[in-house]
């Protein structure tokens, strides 16, 4: 008993020691974990105090009151309760990334893409050992990239791309052997990219272009087998692709545009990349020929291949039945030898039944075109067969393409006719059939092309006179019919019934008579009539285009003096040299800020010549050839003009006594004005300008009253913060207008229209709003009443068009459909030249603080006209430059404003911006964003890495249908523009793009597309 006792006792005491030393681990371990989750509690406070700005408030959660792991972003495991995930994509947040970010040593996600983060990626991120998906992009990170990621071997996605990161790709990178996404487009990286990329095995897509990397592509790549997506364009690539790389079986996409890559493509490309769909080599220096076995590539959609130096025939592809776009343009393909059907391959084509875009201009084809041409695909918009060596006859079966949009048939060489048929392609919006050799008339059937925009029949050999049928032809925007030998007079109707003429071009012909006494293209930039015979007097109503940049009439026989032409202040070059014109040199020319060149040579102009302005540069102005001028600037070498007086004190102590006098009067007479306005009397505004001169120089409330029908809400337009815009047509007038009536109930709105007023009284821009009266008075009650008179705009606002309700199309009778992208495009161009008139071209600098759609107006040729100047402010005016007193639009306005930043022009950049981004995705600011992006900027930027289908605004294309066939297109194009937007609305006010460089880059963007030889525009 005494034996068993003792073992029971040695037991127990044995299980009390387990026990205890059981308690000691569970501590220790317990105190472990607590210690790990206080190192993360840690890192993330670090990471929310180095954030300067939460437009979102998304830190506020980040607080005491939850667990770490219960904060917005953050994802723990269920276990041991450490983060996972840190995910803050598309937030707005600003600041810096801290370096303790590395002791988070659980984690495996980390995503803060679509931000405002600055300054270096820290290296302690290479502390981050489980890490597998590093998402940095679209930030504004700086510096190199860290070589201490490689660490981080676990990484299978890689994004830093759109940020501003130097350097080259670290070579200690090539321990991340299991990569799958490589994805660092839109940097400044230099150096080359790495051989040991070739060392991953796992490796699906390279995305790296938009850098600055040189060199040669690895041939290493060749060795990954799961590699689908290589796109490194935009670079400074050279030498030869890598032979291995043609021989990747899973490669989809081969993208390698604008480098200096060279060599020639293997012969079985098609059989060694059977799964390719796009294959985009655009402006390199390839050679040799296009090779035949590209047609074993049936899911190839798009061939882009241009402006390169291919050579020989082009293949049979009929068998590519997905093929949507063909671009082999810029080349020298064809044989060049007139006999050996060089044009053959067009038959075959015909099976493709998704062609849409067929680009072989600037080539070396010879030959006719067959009739066959029309059984190209129905769905064909664009074909451009310019500067080749193609003859004969235009065949009538290109009247059978009955989608056509863009025709481009210049710098040939046919002959005969243009065939009447053309007319029956009335989707057509360009036609360039100039520099050939056509003869005969210019067919009427011309005038059935109601969607063209852009016309050009110059350099032919073409008779007869302009055919009034093209005054049908509403959308017109560019006629060149230069150096033809058409003759008769110009008809009155191209000017009066063509709104939207913005290029003319008939110089160089036979035509006579004079000039139609009115004009009324008030869009018109360039008239150029020089080398005819056109005689009589240069008509004074030429003065009312008031947008007109470029006007030349040399080479005529014009009479009399050169009217008035004061309104044409944009006036950049004027030649009317070789003309019977007489009397004195006009002197307001002196003020014309942007004329840089003036040519009046060889004419009877007589009297002084001014020294100021464009004649205070010689080699800026040309006078030879007018005997009786005098003065001017030493340089034109002009004798001195007589002064009879002997006398000179008097005259000059006269003009000074005149001077100071109308000086006075000019003050007294502001003050009075001045004294008028605060008074709110009851006597009217005078207009800053009229209708016609005389008319609504002057109205009153009854006038008002009466065109507004009682201000009756049938013809209410719109309403805004300040006040209702009213359609009204005055008694004396058959113009519509458009009344915007103040109310001065609004805090503010008395303000307004003073600065609206203001504003208007002396800036003029083809794509502002037109004043043409104000009204300050009182109503039938003796109440105040302010009101402007507008430029009616018949296709209303952008918001209609943009966001169309039930309303737009019952009671505006706007006939309202989708924009399409050009049409958006020449939009975004006009509202960014008015910016950029406004910012630079005013003799203070404007700025208008409400840039949104409803402040966009569109005229009967859909330009874009900037309107409702209620919230402007004159830079450099010592009042008020504080925004705390604009309100701007929700959405729009800037963020510094919100926090009481000074007015500037990138307040406007900003809205812009977000403009921009509107018209392209069909999305205003104030919507819910999807997948929690929270705003309009960020849901586009990280839709530009997803890709941008799922952003776009599908009713850009006819019936809103998502196709392949525009895949390229909306890459290329709208990606483009989004990414202007983008650079507009980032939060940093001084980081923003300028608008100079804005409206460069959306024309060129234009010129692009289809080709850049010439502009198109969609429309439905």
């Amino acid at each position: 008993m005494v034996g068993g006792g003792l073992e029971i006792m040695s037991l127990f005491i044995h299980v009390i020691l387990v026990s205890y030393m059981t308690c000691q681990n569970l501590t220790a371990i317990a105190a472990s974990s607590l210690g790990g989750n206080e190192t993360d509690r840690t890192a993330l406070l670090s990471f929310k105090d180095r954030i300067t700005d939460d437009p979102l408030h998304i830190m506020s959660s980040w607080n005491n009151s939850v667990h770490f792991c219960d904060w917005f972003g953050i994802t723990c495991g269920r276990r041991h309760r450490r983060v996972t995930v840190l995910d803050l994509q598309d937030k707005k947040l600003v600041g810096s990334i801290s370096p303790l970010l590395g002791n988070l040593s659980f984690l495996k996600t980390l995503s803060l893409l679509n931000n405002g983060f600055t300054g270096q990626i820290p290296e302690e991120l290479g502390n981050l050992f489980r890490l597998q998906v590093l998402s940095l992009e679209n930030n504004s990170f700086t510096g190199e990239i860290p070589s201490n990621i490689s660490h981080c071997t676990n990484i299978l996605y890689f994004g830093l791309g759109g940020n501003k990161l130097v350097g080259s790709i670290p070579m200690e990178l090539e321990s991340l052997f299991k990569l799958q996404q490589l994805v660092i487009p839109e940097n400044n990286l230099t150096g080359r990219l790495p051989h040991f990329l070739g060392n991953f095995s796992s490796l699906e897509i390279v995305l790296a272009g938009a850098n600055m990397f040189a060199g040669t592509i690895p041939d290493s790549l060749g060795r990954l087998p799961k590699l689908r997506i290589l796109a490194v364009g935009v670079n400074m690539l050279s030498g030869t692709i890598p032979s291995s790389i043609y021989n990747l079986s899973s490669m989809a996409i081969f993208s390698v545009p604008e480098n200096q890559l060279q060599g020639s493509l293997p012969s079985d490309l098609g059989f060694t990349l059977p799964n390719l769909r796009r294959l985009n080599l655009f402006s390199n220096k390839f050679n040799g020929h296009i090779p035949a076995s590209l047609s074993n590539a049936k899911e190839l959609s798009a061939i882009i291949i241009g402006k390169n130096n291919f050579h020989g025939k082009v293949p049979q592809l009929g068998r590519l039945l997905n093929l949507y776009w063909l671009g082999i343009g810029e080349n020298n393909l064809g044989s060049g030898i007139e006999d050996d059907d060089g044009l053959s391959f067009l038959s075959y084509l015909t099976n493709c039944t998704n062609l849409r875009r067929l680009g072989l201009n600037d080539n070396d084809f010879i030959g006719m075109l067959p009739n066959s041409i029309g059984n190209l695909s129905d769905q064909l918009s664009f074909l451009t067969l310019g500067r080749n060596r193609i003859f004969g006859n235009i065949p009538d079966g290109l009247a059978e393409l009955v989608n056509l949009e863009n025709l481009g048939m210049e710098s040939n060489e046919l002959t005969g006719i243009i065939p009447e048929k053309i007319g029956k392609l009335h989707k057509l919006q360009v036609l360039d059939l100039s520099g050939n050799k056509l003869t005969g008339n210019i067919p009427s059937s011309l005038g059935n092309l109601s969607m063209i925009g852009e016309l050009f029949l110059g350099q032919n050999q073409l008779i007869g006179n302009i055919p009034l049928s093209l005054s049908k032809c509403r959308r017109l925007s560019m006629l060149y019919i230069d150096q033809t030998n058409i003759s008769g007079m110009i008809p009155q109707e191209l000017f009066n019934s063509l709104p939207s003429l913005t290029f003319v071009d008939l110089s160089d012909n036979n035509l006579n008579a004079s000039l139609p006494s009115q004009f009324t293209m008030v869009n018109l930039v360039s008239f150029d009539i020089s080398n005819n015979m056109i005689s009589c007097n240069i008509p004074s109503s030429l003065s009312s285009c008031t947008s007109l940049e470029r006007l030349r009439m040399e080479g005529n026989f014009f009479q009399g003096t050169v009217p008035s032409l004061m309104p044409l202040r944009g006036l950049e070059d004027i030649d009317l040299s070789r003309n019977n014109l007489s009397g004195l040199i006009p002197s307001y020319l002196e003020n014309f800020m942007f004329l840089r060149n003036l040519n009046l040579s060889f004419n009877n102009f007589e009297g002084e010549v001014p020294t100021t302005g464009v004649f205070k540069d010689a080699s800026a102005i040309s006078l030879a050839g007018n005997h009786m001028l005098c003065g001017g600037i030493p340089e034109l070498r002009l004798p001195a003009c007589i002064n009879n007086s002997k006398k000179h004190s008097f005259p000059v102590i006269l003009k000074v006594a005149i001077a100071v006098s109308c000086g006075l009067a000019a003050i007294a007479l502001l003050l009075w004005f001045l004294a008028f306005w605060l008074k709110k009397s009851n006597k009217e505004l005078p207009a800053g300008s009229s209708l016609n001169e005389d008319s609504l120089q002057r109205v009153s409330y009854g006038s008002i009253f009466k065109a507004t029908d009682g201000f009756s809400s049938s013809n209410l337009i719109g309403s805004g913060s300040f006040g209702c815009v009213y359609k009204a047509r005055f008694d004396q007038e058959e113009t519509t207008v458009a009344v915007k009536v103040l109310n001065l109930q609004r805090q503010g709105a008395f303000k307004s229209f003073i600065a609206e007023c203001e504003a208007l009284r002396n800036i003029r821009h083809r794509n502002l709003v037109k004043v043409l009266t104000a009204c300050s008075t009182v109503d039938f009650q003796g109440n105040d009443f302010k009101a402007l008179v507008y430029e009616f705009m018949v296709n209303g606002s952008l918001e209609q068009w943009l966001h169309p309700s039930k309303r737009t199309t019952d009671e505006t009778c706007i006939e309202i459909r989708s924009l399409t992208i050009l049409e958006r495009i020449d939009i975004a161009i006009d509202v960014a030249s008015a910016l950029d008139y406004l910012h630079h071209g005013c003799h203070k600098p404007i700025v208008h603080c409400d840039i949104k759609p409803s402040n966009v107006l569109l005229d009967s040729s859909m330009t874009a006209h900037v309107g409702d100047f209620g919230l402007v402010r004159f830079l450099g005016e010592d009042s008020e430059t504080s925004s705390l007193a604009v309100k701007g639009s929700i959405g729009y306005a800037a963020p510094e404003y919100g926090l009481g930043s000074q007015v500037s022009e990138y307040g406007d950049l900003y809205s812009y911006g977000i403009l921009l981004l509107e018209m392209f995705t069909g999305k205003r600011p104030t919507d819910n964003m999807p997948d929690d992006s929270r705003d309009l900027h960020n849901c586009v930027r990280m839709a530009l890495v997803n890709g941008v289908m799922e952003i776009v605004d599908l009713q850009i294309f006819s019936g809103g249908e998502k196709e392949e066939a525009f895949l390229q297109y909306i890459q290329e194009s709208i990606a483009s523009i989004l990414s202007i937007g983008l650079a507009c609305s980032v939060d940093s006010p001084s980081a923003r793009m300028g608008i100079n460089e804005v409206v460069t880059k959306l024309k060129k963007i234009r010129e692009a597309i289809p080709y850049r030889e010439r502009l198109k525009k969609l429309q439905n």
